[in-house]
């Protein structure tokens, strides 16, 4: 008398048609399209994997991200021009993005001053959020176009800035309202995706698009995408002060010794530049006032005031300030 068949495959029946329309709800999501949110299938039974075989798979993605971003060295070249001709300008540069993106811009923007001694407004990081964002995720912030706007705003963006919007996925409004207002205010623009189509809606003087494919872990952009930011963050802001003069060789010569680690590396940077002992070494860098001047001085054997004579007449330019004339 008791029977179950029908029941039991009543709901096999109805779970189906749930399951079905589950997908379909998925299907007509507008984020379920993105790259970013695709699934990965090298990482489909990660939740089976021992520790190490978890971190094999996620080591596995990530050496993929190098590729990506060499793929697309040629854009990142004529985004750091476009920097270089800001800063050169008295401009500066605006990173805006929410999320990981945007703490990741905060970071890059954030070690400029120590490493290349540029003022601290030069290189300014945005995150959707404000300050309280880098530390506690505050996902919603990202979401008002008109937030993005109102911070550059805020900040006198002109014509003479550029900013680079960044947004893994391609869709953060927060990123799409600043690049907005700043192609209405007349500065260079440049945007960071890992998302192609949504390069292609995004009217900027340079895409930047390393297409580094589904993440490990479906949709979380701190992985893979979040390193190619990282890499090619770096890049821009590392050649571009190059090719301002911050550097010599491979040493960062405008660096400012504001602890005791930057301090002692000034002093091997002028003893390795000038043969000076690290005594002699440390009375000149006191005595110069920065260690470019005083890398002029030793080597040129002038006097304070015509080292930086000679850095201004060579654009603060280390290598030909050395040469000129000589």
């Amino acid at each position: 008398m008791i029977t179950f068949a029908k029941p039991f495959s009543n709901c096999a029946a109805m779970r189906r048609k749930s399951e079905n329309r589950a997908m379909s709800d998925v299907n007509t999501s507008k984020w379920a399209s993105l790259p970013t949110e695709q699934p990965n299938p090298a990482s489909a039974h990660i939740d089976e994997a021992s520790t190490l075989g978890i971190l094999q798979i996620l080591n596995d993605e990530d050496r993929t991200v190098p590729g990506a971003v060499n793929a697309v060295l040629p854009q990142v070249a004529e985004a750091v021009e476009l920097v270089v001709m800001a800063l050169r300008n008295g401009g500066r540069l605006f990173y805006v993005g929410a999320g990981s993106s945007g703490r990741l811009g905060v970071m890059d923007a954030a070690e400029c001053p120590p490493t290349f001694g540029t003022p601290p407004g030069t290189v300014q990081g945005i995150i959707a959020g404000g300050a309280g964002a880098l530390l506690q995720a505050a996902e919603r912030a990202e979401d008002r176009p008109e937030d993005g706007a109102s911070e550059l705003r805020g900040r006198n963006l002109s014509e003479r800035d550029i900013v680079m919007g960044i947004a893994a996925s391609g869709v953060t409004p927060f990123v799409l309202g600043s690049l907005e207002y700043a192609r209405r205010a007349g500065a260079q623009t440049v945007f960071f995706t890992c998302n192609p189509e949504a390069a292609g809606q995004v009217d900027a003087s340079v895409n930047i698009v390393p297409e580094v494919g589904p993440e490990a872990i479906t949709g979380s952009t701190r992985l893979k995408a979040g390193t190619a930011t990282k890499i090619v963050l770096n890049m821009i802001t590392t050649a571009a002060m190059v090719r301002l003069g911050k550097v010599y060789g491979n040493l960062m010569v405008d660096l400012k010794p504001t602890c005791a680690k930057l301090n002692d590396r000034a002093g091997r940077i002028l003893m390795e530049t000038t043969g000076l002992s690290r005594e002699d070494s440390q009375r000149l860098l006191a005595a110069a006032g920065d260690l470019k001047t005083a890398i002029v001085m030793a080597n040129r054997a002038v006097s304070m005031e015509t080292a930086r004579q000679l850095l201004v007449k060579n654009g603060g330019i280390v290598r030909l300030a050395l040469t000129d004339g000589a």
